[in-house]
């Protein structure tokens, strides 16, 4: 009992002491005092600091005055021609308020007051110099931040055919009038936050007023809010963050850098993340559906995209279990291939000397380890490396009698397959289970499979969202949600957003649209 309780306050202690490392560095709340005080207590907080500037001049002559920015991250021009240049003048001018000042003598559109320590350090922080002068207890932020930026480029991990060719940058006004410039209402709601102690990055919650539900805005909201770390360098420091279930290997939130993807995900009534310094946003609550779903589905005919959906659902199937079939087939079940080709697979396997799992394994590991050296070189030898590497290292394989020519075979489809899902990191999950796949059927053959097959479909129905079931609209059953599942249904068939988050505001479009439209424009589903 002694020991039991001496551990809990040796937890309890251990969880204060990280709690205080965290937030150590948290802005001092003392209030700006004096214009020496002020002055001192900066040079203290921006000790070796060289790239820190102040400097001080005589307000019109008659005050003293200091301005303090950031080398490399404020506007050094606007500051000379809008702030030092008219200010430095001498003027017959007994007093001076401060409101006088900002309305009638700063040439600055985005000015504001700031009384605090801790506010005139953030606004230093993120390039907006800060202004003090003498005998008065406020200063001022005035908004002549200049950040170097990328400029919008295609994206290319989600590269398309045809569409917007635009993507996110890591600048986050950029990002903002991004999806400000799609969706022009109003109702579009843009709530940032401070997260990271020593970072004290921006990141900003999306959402259409009206369509998303208020229940999963304030859990977003409060999810972010509890999150305390030291810094976010990227957005997936923010997913592993929230998501409901981290030792999963299937994502539950979705990561874009598209815009009109991330648009369009808001008109369902989903919330969208975006974080200073990445071009990933993230797209909240998701189904597992959605990872199988590319934005060309939806920029060409619904025939086309059904067909190219379907091809995704079976190649999927194959990336995960085609080596494990063949690893089943080879070892337990010969009997199910036919003769003339069980001939072919033995005489092809005569001088390999390592059973059909092994084989699998080293192939699949070797695929695996040539595909992240293409990814990890530079760009224009990745591709060739990885290419020339497969070919060369696969032939001499088979001519050395280490693996067999279907064992290649089989390998170079599930590899291409892997590559019809558009999410990344979905394909990572399926890749990743691939192993313990094959692994099963080398054991228990098809006996194997079909348990490792039931164990995911349980995890799948275990997983959630943020509260929403991940094999939505599948499980549970939702009929009419499907037309967008397992097939495209025609744009002006798609009547309603998904239940499970547009329910708030459920019809998108009158009825009675499409080729032949019926008369009064009836809204339905």
């Amino acid at each position: 009992m002694i020991r039991n309780v001496s551990k809990l306050l040796k937890k309890k202690k251990e969880k204060m002491v990280r709690k205080k490392n965290v937030q150590q560095e948290s802005k001092p709340q003392d209030p700006l005092t004096t214009f020496d005080e002020n002055i001192s207590t900066f040079r203290s907080i921006y000790n070796n600091c060289s790239d820190v500037v102040f400097r001080s001049f005589s307000l019109f002559g008659k005050k003293r005055a200091m301005i303090i920015y950031i080398e490399g991250i404020s506007n050094v021009e606007a500051i000379e021609e809008y702030v030092l240049s008219p200010l430095m003048e001498e003027v017959e001018l007994s007093l001076i308020s401060l409101n006088d000042f900002l309305e009638k003598k700063m040439r600055v559109s985005k000015v504001k007051k700031v009384s605090l320590i801790a506010d005139c350090i953030e606004s230093i922080s993120t390039g907006n110099p800060i202004l003090l002068i003498e005998d008065e207890n406020e200063g001022i932020s005035l908004g002549l931040a200049k950040w170097e930026k990328r400029s919008i480029e295609e994206p290319v991990a989600e590269s398309g055919i045809r569409g917007p060719r635009e993507g996110f940058n890591e600048s986050l006004s950029v990002s903002t009038s991004q999806l400000r410039r799609i969706i022009k209402s109003p109702a579009l709601k843009i709530q940032s936050m401070k997260i990271g102690s020593y970072t004290r990055t921006t990141v900003v919650l999306a959402y259409i007023d009206g369509v998303a539900n208020k229940t999963l805005i304030d859990e977003v909201t409060n999810r972010l809010k509890r999150i305390e770390i030291d810094g976010i360098l990227e957005s997936e420091y923010i997913e592993e963050m929230i998501e409901d279930s981290p030792y999963s290997p299937f994502p539950q939130i979705l990561s874009t850098e598209r815009p009109d993807i991330a648009c369009s995900y808001l008109l369902e009534g989903r919330v969208v993340i975006l974080v200073e310094g990445t071009p990933f946003s993230l797209v909240a609550p998701i189904s597992f559906f959605s990872l199988l779903q590319a934005q060309e589905d939806y920029y060409q005919s619904y025939m086309v995209g059904t067909m190219i959906r379907w091809l995704r659902y079976i190649f999927l199937g194959a990336s995960l279990l085609l080596p494990s079939l063949y690893v089943a087939v080879t070892t337990f079940h010969q009997e199910m291939v036919p003769s003339a080709l069980l001939l072919s697979i033995a005489a092809s396997r005569e001088s390999v000397p390592f059973p059909a799992i092994v084989e699998a394994l080293m192939m699949e590991i070797t695929f695996e380890a040539l595909r992240e050296a293409g990814v990890r070189l530079p760009k224009q030898i990745g591709s060739a490396v990885s290419i020339v590497g497969a070919l060369v290292i696969g032939q001499a394989a088979v001519q050395a009698g280490l693996v067999s020519a279907p064992m290649v075979i089989v390998v170079a489809i599930t590899g291409i397959a892997s590559f019809m899902i558009p999410r990344y990191v979905a394909g990572i999950a399926i890749r990743m289970l691939r192993f313990p796949m094959i692994l099963l059927a080398g054991v228990f053959g098809l006996l194997g499979i079909v348990m490792g097959i039931i164990a995911l479909a349980i995890h799948l129905c275990c997983l959630r969202s943020f509260g929403e079931p991940y094999l939505a609209p599948l499980a549970p059953l939702k009929g009419r949600e499907l037309k967008d599942m397992l097939w495209r249904s025609p744009l002006w068939k798609m009547n309603t957003r998904p239940r499970l988050t547009g329910e708030a505001n459920l019809y998108r479009q009158s009825s009675g649209q499409g080729p032949n439209p019926k008369k009064g424009g009836e809204t339905g589903g």
